[in-house]
């Protein structure tokens, strides 16, 4: 059966009960080794329950903050950079315990408790009137949250992300372990990223408005009964999985690399292979031997063999002082491909701001869709969900089959990367251009802002934010499943948890620039006050198609000089 019949398989399974039993049930008589497309129903329905749940808090807390904590507009789009960047960095520490320690399994289900507890405390925050301030009785006037109010808030925000952030990639490696064949892997990522966004779309539309209409504590409480439902899923298709094994810390071996370079710099590097030192194969108990690459010659160091390196039973004497060319060449790729990773963290610096900027900006204009609906501020970036996940599944079923049957080759992530750059600068052109006339709008009706210093509404319909945000949506349905497929393509076999979490570091990192970018913005220019009609949130959008482009340069230079360790 080809790979493509299948995930057709596994999507009939996920679909039907009867097709589940009758799978599963198969798996199990014929003996089959663990692992393969069955484990995607679990994968997948885990991801729907906890993204969901997740998804239902964080795409609203700028809303929460504003209305129910009585929270200052910027003020609330900074604590939201905040949590958003914290929730992308997390999941580096969740790596580090996966491939280490624990393996991804362990640390899925102990992350997905933590989300659970922490979006309990979320919802007590919203049913217990004692947990948040008021406003008072018969009077505008509406107090800040106290100390006692913020830490339960802060705990409960912390706890959450802590599981949001670890459960996202370390589930994807889980996932992309379960297959051998590069494609089959690729092919899940893409599927991956479709189930993430589809999630994402059903908590922004459902929860979201059960929030914004009917109450916050009932909307927390579906997030949470989502967040269990998905654990307990998850723990279900435990025998189905193939599970990785810990290899103890890479980190330190990477460390060791550079220590012995350092230690053995006037050492003359030999271009023999039989004077380095290569690691054993634990099948046939042979040494790989195999030369240095010349590229970083001044690491090939570590790997040479000198006089008292080795025991005499061929172990190593002195681990800081000799490494095998394996743990070299390891070092290398990550030094090779940080260039890259740099660049990507200056694409999503502007989806960051994009983000949060959007939900005031929609809060300052007609929401209405006819008569009775009102779409919820905090659901507006659902379009960029929609557009993601319609984007992923058309590339995967039409544009990257038809492209390799024309050309002849599959698209390479590099070249998928560099396509989401294109779009996403023009999606931050759209914004500038959006906003001009938001402003104008304002301008021309002489609107004064509200009471704290929100925005008064501009009667101008929120749906001219839409084609911005399906313009970056299309430009994430390219680079971040391509960033995903390269750090998990080129990392060393013993990171593969940190390959995949590569990515939401990247975003951890860009949502922790944007606040500063903010911040710099707000002190030097005065473009960015608590009412957006006063200010020129069209010049920050220009502003970031600017660096935008030099970025684009920039990328375009890193991947003429980077050369693939592992492409297949």
């Amino acid at each position: 059966m080809s790979s493509t019949d299948q995930l057709q398989q596994s999507a009939v399974t996920a679909t039907s009960t009867n097709g589940d039993s009758e799978s599963l049930s198969h798996m199990l008589s014929s003996g089959r080794e663990r692992g393969g497309w069955v484990t995607f129903f679990f994968i997948s329905a885990t991801l729907t329950g906890l993204m969901i749940a997740g998804w239902g808090w964080l795409t609203n807390l700028i809303v929460y903050l504003i209305e129910e904590f009585n929270v200052k507009s910027i003020d609330a789009t900074q604590i939201a950079n905040v949590v958003n960047g914290s929730i992308n960095l997390i999941p580096i520490i969740g790596a580090v315990l996966a491939d280490s320690f624990l393996g991804s399994f362990h640390v899925v289900s102990i992350s997905s408790l933590f989300s659970l507890l922490g979006i309990i405390v979320l919802t007590l925050t919203a049913t217990l009137s004692h947990l948040r301030p008021h406003c008072e009785t018969d009077s505008s006037l509406c107090n800040g949250p106290s100390k006692l109010h913020l830490a339960v808030l802060y705990s409960g925000i912390t706890l959450a992300s802590i599981g949001l952030g670890v459960v996202r990639f370390i589930l994807a490696t889980l996932g992309a372990n379960q297959f051998d064949n590069p494609q089959d892997q690729g092919r899940f990522f893409n599927w991956f990223f479709f189930t993430f966004y589809a999630a994402c779309v059903v908590s922004s539309i459902g929860i979201v408005y059960v929030e914004d209409n009917i109450s916050w504590g009932l909307g927390f409480g579906i997030c949470a009964a989502f967040n269990f439902l998905g654990f307990i899923i998850f723990l279900l298709g435990n025998r189905f999985y193939r599970h990785d094994k810990p290899r103890g810390s890479p980190y330190t071996s990477l460390a060791r690399v550079i220590v012995a370079a350092i230690r053995k710099r006037k050492v003359l590097v030999s271009s023999e292979s039989k004077d380095y030192h290569h690691e054993i194969n634990d099948e046939d108990g042979k040494s790989i031997a195999t030369m240095p690459k010349r590229s970083f010659r001044f690491l090939n160091n570590a790997a040479m063999k000198t006089e008292g390196d080795i025991n005499s039973d061929g172990s190593i004497a002195k681990p800081w002082r000799l490494c095998s060319v394996q743990q070299v060449e390891d070092l290398k790729t990550l030094v090779r491909i940080s260039p890259l990773w740099a660049s990507t963290v200056f694409l999503t610096t502007p989806i960051a701001i994009q983000n949060n900027m959007t939900v005031l900006q929609a809060l300052a204009m007609d929401r209405h869709l006819g008569s009775d609906f009102k779409i919820p501020a905090g659901s507006i970036t659902i379009v960029v969900l929609i557009s993601s996940a319609t984007f992923i599944a058309l590339l995967d079923r039409f544009l990257y089959p038809n492209w390799k049957n024309l050309t002849g080759r599959s698209l390479t992530p590099l070249q998928k990367i560099g396509t989401g750059h294109v779009f996403n600068i023009l999606s931050m052109a759209i914004s500038a251009v959006v906003e001009s006339k938001r402003l104008k709008t304002a301008h021309e009706n002489h609107l004064q802002g509200q009471q704290g210093g929100t925005a008064a509404v501009v009667p101008m319909l929120a749906l001219w934010l839409f084609p911005q945000l399906i313009v970056v949506g299309i430009g994430e349905a390219f680079h971040f499943p391509g960033n995903v497929s390269l750090y998990y393509q080129e990392f060393p076999v013993s990171m593969k948890s940190t390959a995949t979490s590569m990515i939401s570091i990247v975003v951890g990192v860009a949502f922790y620039v944007s606040a500063t970018a903010v911040d710099l913005i707000r002190n030097v220019t005065g473009w960015l006050p608590d009412d957006i009609n006063e200010g020129r949130l069209d010049s920050v959008y220009w502003i970031f198609v600017v660096l935008g482009l030099l970025n684009f340069g920039y990328f375009l230079l890193c991947a003429k000089l980077y050369r693939y360790q592992n492409l297949q």
